[in-house]
């Protein structure tokens, strides 16, 4: 596979173009980004840990039959994906109480939910993602009825399937972020990364922050949470 020209560049990823027009590139960045690019820094070797993470349950989800973009590991910080069309959407699945959601309704960190809870969100950083309703999301033509009831349906699967498996790692899976993109045919298709920059991953014995919040809420340690989480996960892959 032949990479050719840099067609995005994120707060986390690179995207290149190859030459096959149905497949790009993704590259993973050590650069670290919060509070809608606010804040920014570097995680040492991050890029390598997402990039392998991501591709390692994204192989999971696949068996269980999610389909994702995962196509090919190509490097410690590159893999070989489904080109797709993002759709615009931030799609949240909580399990505790965290975050922006704690925040938000004046909650404690650490409560766990009957269910899990989904939100959506505008995939759009000049307004700072805001939270969408499912009638808003119809109102502005980012997805049809069907589409999101689908993504919705994927987005708990996911849940289900990788809260069983870090479990098995000793980490509570608390909350995470999730993309998807729809491909030439308009099949949806789960995409983006699943990491501990996306992730809310707490060690069920002590409650440490093994992700992102480190970071974000200057903690220390990040590195460290980063690669303990990767190894538990290649222990028990």
């Amino acid at each position: 596979m032949e990479k050719r020209e840099q067609i995005y560049e994120g707060k986390a990823k690179k995207v290149f173009a190859t030459d096959d027009p149905e497949r790009y590139i993704v590259s993973y960045k050590d650069d670290a980004t919060a509070f809608n690019g606010l804040k920014k820094g570097t995680i040492a070797g991050k890029g390598i840990i997402n990039n392998r993470m991501s591709n390692a349950l994204m192989k999971r989800l696949e068996a269980a039959g999610i389909p994702t973009h995962f196509v090919e590991e190509l490097s410690d910080r590159e893999t070989l994906v489904k080109k797709v069309k993002i759709v615009p959407l931030e799609v949240i699945v909580r399990n505790l109480s965290a975050g922006s959601f704690s925040k938000r309704y004046g909650v404690e960190e650490g409560i766990v939910f009957a269910e899990p809870t989904v939100e959506f969100s505008y995939k759009n950083d000049a307004l700072a993602d805001p939270l969408l309703a499912e009638d808003h999301i119809s109102a502005l033509e980012l997805a049809s009825k069907e589409e999101v009831a689908l993504i919705r349906k994927y987005a708990l699967a996911v849940d289900e399937i990788l809260t069983a498996f870090w479990k098995e790692c000793g980490v509570t899976l608390v909350d995470f972020k999730l993309e998807f993109g729809k491909t030439a045919d308009g099949t949806v298709i789960l995409a983006d990364e699943i990491s501990p920059d996306t992730c809310r991953l707490w060690d069920a014995q002590t409650g440490e922050k093994l992700d992102k919040d480190r970071f974000r809420r200057d903690l220390g340690g990040v590195e460290d949470a980063y690669a303990e989480v990767m190894k538990r996960l290649l222990a028990h892959g």
